[in-house]
């Protein structure tokens, strides 16, 4: 192979696998290459890890607008719209992230491990007694939409149409989900038209999740218009969701790939978490993000205009060896770990947080409960040169009952409604009743830093006997 041979820009060339070996060479012998493109100028590709966190981290010289992706849409489209975060630049990047960054910082998202553990069990416990489930479509996309819903204030009967544009949206180049262009414009429009509707009920009815965040903020002293609520909703939900479940699924097929390394994880689940960030290094949900020069510039000998197109290839600056030893090797307990998929600079991933616990806990369960989960068919992946994505994982596994567990998840959820039917909600319970086994054992410690009036141990007894409770926690 040589450099004439190199095509990394068409989907094509991604359907068996990322074509590393094309990224090698260019990380060799030209790590800035102007890459032709089949109905556009052409674009440079940075295949090394410096080159890309310097250009990631000048974003004066590199501007993410006004587009995402390699190939330029039409003018006016909604999926370059500069209403969404991610197409923004600073200083009003930073004026727009601020208003929900606080959601995403490490110590709230660690508040959210007892939820997604509970999210996990449930979903395990669906598939734990067929012994053959869809990883993808029944684990991998249900774990993340579940939670990104909870954190939105989205309602659950939302979810299959949020589902639908996620797939159509990430599945852009692939033909199952590919339309015209005025079609992907009018999926974005109706999901879109969902936030409105939602913003307006919460404007009425404001509630404690990020959706009354933003209909309550403002920047620069006016309040978010309807189409930066859009934009803010479909960013959140699309990437909060669709790259996690890439994650999980890239992780889960790496893991059975190298058995040897799962073997470790299985052994010592101290080594978890940096074998998620192996698997994010490894491979990446996102291949790359576009950058635009803003003036003219060089790197390594090349010169760039004004107005080029340059992107950051970040499925090849995980593989530098410069960075990594032995790059091609899957290694769980490798550090440090430098790897971009959670990007660099301003545009650093706001859920990263959010993405390494939910990573986490979902290995910490599988690895404990489904020991033996394997492929049972070929992988589906989407057709795309922008997300190393899948549409269904076949696994099969030993059959096994349903946990404990997961009932009494179950159990403690429908009696932590009727507690609150019975005007429990929010009432402090002294620490002897919060180690008891009992109904509301379970539900208590997301509750303990939410102290509300104090009722006497008989007022909590009375209550917990009525009838409401009784029946939801017994039958």
């Amino acid at each position: 192979m040589n450099l004439d041979d190199i095509d990394i820009a068409s989907p094509d060339s991604y359907q068996r696998g990322v074509p590393h070996e094309q990224f090698a060479l260019l990380r060799r012998e030209a790590p800035v290459f102007r890459h032709r493109e089949a109905n556009g100028p052409g674009f440079w590709a940075l295949a090394r890890h410096e080159d890309i966190v310097r250009v990631a981290r000048d974003p004066d010289t590199f501007r993410q607008s006004p587009a995402l992706f390699i190939e330029d849409l039409p003018a006016g489209n909604l999926r370059d719209s500069p209403d969404v975060m991610i197409n923004m630049d600073p200083p009003r990047h930073a004026r727009f992230r601020a208003l929900v960054s606080r959601g995403f910082t490490p110590r709230i998202i660690r508040r959210l491990e007892d939820r997604v553990r509970e999210v996990v069990t449930e979903l395990i416990d669906a598939i734990a007694a067929r012994g053959r489930a869809d990883f993808g479509r029944e684990f991998a996309s249900e774990l993340p939409m579940r939670i990104i819903l909870d954190l939105m204030g989205v309602p659950r009967e939302e979810q299959p149409a949020v589902l639908d544009f996620s797939l159509r949206f990430f599945g852009a180049l692939d033909p199952e989900y590919q339309g015209a262009p005025q079609d992907l414009d009018a999926l974005l429009r109706d999901m879109e038209a969902v936030a409105h509707r939602l913003a307006g009920e919460r404007r009425r009815d404001p509630k404690d999740d990020m959706l009354t965040q933003l209909v309550s903020a403002e920047v620069d002293g006016e309040k978010l218009s309807d189409s930066q609520i859009g934009g803010f909703f479909r960013l959140l939900l699309s990437a909060g969701h669709d790259t996690t479940k890439n994650l999980l699924c890239n992780g889960m097929q790496t893991l059975i790939e190298n058995p040897a390394e799962r073997r470790l994880l299985r052994e010592d689940p101290r080594l978890i978490p940096s074998g998620v960030e192996e698997m994010l290094r490894f491979t990446p949900s996102v291949l790359y993000f576009r950058r635009n020069a803003s003036r003219d510039t060089e790197i390594h000998g090349q010169q760039i205009v004004a107005g080029d197109k340059v992107v950051l290839q970040y499925v090849s600056g995980n593989r530098d060896e410069a960075v990594f030893p032995d790059p091609d090797r899957f290694d769980v307990r490798r550090t440090p770990n430098d790897h971009l998929s959670f990007g660099q600079g301003a545009h650093f991933c706001l859920g990263a947080s959010l993405a390494r616990l939910e990573a986490r806990v979902a290995f910490e369960e599988i690895l404990r409960r489904l020991p033996d989960l394997e492929l049972a068919g070929p992988v589906a992946r989407i057709r795309s040169n922008w997300i190393l994505g899948f549409k269904s994982m076949p696994v099969g596994f030993t059959r096994r009952r349903s946990s404990a567990s997961g009932v009494a998840a179950r159990r403690s959820a429908a009696a932590a409604d009727a507690m609150r039917t019975a005007g429990l909600s929010g009432i402090w319970i002294p620490r002897a009743y919060r180690e008891l086994e009992s109904p509301f054992t379970a539900w208590l410690p997301g509750r303990r830093e939410q102290r509300g009036p104090q009722r006497s141990t008989s007022a909590v007894l009375r209550a917990l006997t009525r009838p409401s409770v009784q029946r939801f926690w017994y039958g």
